[in-house]
């Protein structure tokens, strides 16, 4: 197309989809704060005992603590047909959302009463692309270890088939305690689960789809995200889910924004770190995406974020701009810049792309990185 060949960027319409699950009122709710007052590991068994609101996430995606305690922590989420890429497998970044639980709650566990922290930096190798056939994802986390204001911890995540797809590792900020720890707080009753006319939306079936295989194959990856830009293509499913969208490219670069919607938080309160690190693997993948011709597929190495200020769910977009720092035959690497609505910068990335010339997607036997020769990158990268 003439605006792959002169550089032209391509700046779409608003995306318009339905459902808009994220324009829904939300569902779940935040912890006691009397809970402060225990420590670390005795605020997970009160999560895990029930005695605290499933946070809006867990309505949305259906992530969830499952066990915890001694430096340990394990989240799973159901790999649902909402998380679909437009190539079909779930989105790598959904990975990095889930992560985030376990990486922080290891760290959690180690914490005494009145002692918050904050997810500094987390870093993910991939190993298999996951498919979005409703199996459940397990990821376990461990404390590597805590200090007086650092935490490590790490994670490895598994598919429905018990199979390696992606390790983890986070470093956390740890601040001085708020306070002395006030009297022990009553034991909490159980929260009852709550009511709704509809099931939660990760139960119920997907909106969008993935784009065409024949379309993979005829048109280059700037062809393919520009017919998105301009809605000629069908929305993904988790642009449905989560609001987001593409708004610009141009050949090595990608812009998409992720709406800071409260379904998106924590039991914090906060927009998860792990979603705003799926729009960081989003842009830096599509800026790669705008550089490959027709029948040719690509695959996600790695990808490292740093945070550099929370989020709050005001409901307003964060952008990321992903732009590629080196683009070699096999080998990719870019850079993504995420800023809030007020243009302040929230978190930076970098991620490595594996590019396969001439080897189109077949979703039904997707890229396995872990599989692939150990040849390395071409002389030429």
């Amino acid at each position: 197309m003439p605006a792959a060949e002169s550089g032209v960027t391509l700046v779409g319409v608003p995306l318009e989809v339905d459902p808009a699950v994220w324009l829904e009122p939300v569902r779940g709710g935040y912890p006691d704060l009397r809970l402060l007052g225990l420590s670390g590991e005795e605020q997970m068994a009160a999560f895990l005992g029930g005695r605290a609101p499933r946070p809006p996430i867990h309505h949305l995606t259906g992530m969830m603590p499952t066990e915890g305690g001694g430096g340990a922590s394990t989240f799973t989420m159901p790999a649902t047909p909402w998380l679909q890429a437009p190539q079909g497998p779930v989105l790598p970044g959904a990975l990095v959302a889930l992560a985030d639980g376990p990486l922080g709650m290891a760290v959690q566990s180690a914490l005494p009463p009145m002692t918050p922290y904050t997810t500094a930096e987390i870093s993910m190798n991939y190993v298999r692309p996951v498919p979005a056939d409703g199996g459940t994802l397990v990821a376990r986390g461990r404390l590597i270890l805590a200090g007086r204001s650092l935490g490590l911890s790490e994670t490895l995540i598994e598919d429905g088939r018990g199979r390696i797809v992606a390790h983890g590792t986070s470093r956390c900020v740890i601040f001085d305690p708020l306070g002395p720890p006030p009297d022990p707080p009553p034991e909490l009753d159980p929260v009852p689960a709550p009511e709704h006319p509809t099931p939660d939306p990760y139960l119920r079936p997907a909106a969008g789809a993935v784009i065409p295989q024949e379309t993979w194959d005829s048109s280059s990856g700037l062809e393919v995200l520009s017919r998105h830009l301009a809605g000629e293509l069908p929305a993904p499913p988790i642009a449905h889910l989560t609001g987001l969208r593409p708004t610009a490219a141009s050949e090595g670069m990608a812009t998409f924004v992720l709406p800071a919607s409260e379904w998106l938080c924590s039991p914090l309160g906060r927009v998860e770190g792990g979603m705003i690190a799926m729009l960081a693997d989003t842009v830096i993948l599509s800026a790669v995406q705008t550089t490959i011709p027709a029948g040719t597929s690509f695959a996600p190495l790695d990808l490292k974020v740093n945070f550099l200020r929370p989020v709050s769910p005001d409901g307003r977009d964060v952008t990321g701009r992903g732009t590629i720092v080196h683009r070699g035959r096999t080998m990719a690497v870019g850079h993504a810049d995420l800023t809030d609505a007020d243009g302040k910068r929230v978190a930076i990335a970098t991620g490595t792309v594996m590019i396969l010339p001439d080897r189109p997607w077949q979703p039904q036997s997707p890229v396995v990185p872990l599989d692939e020769s150990g040849e390395g990158p071409a002389p030429s990268d």
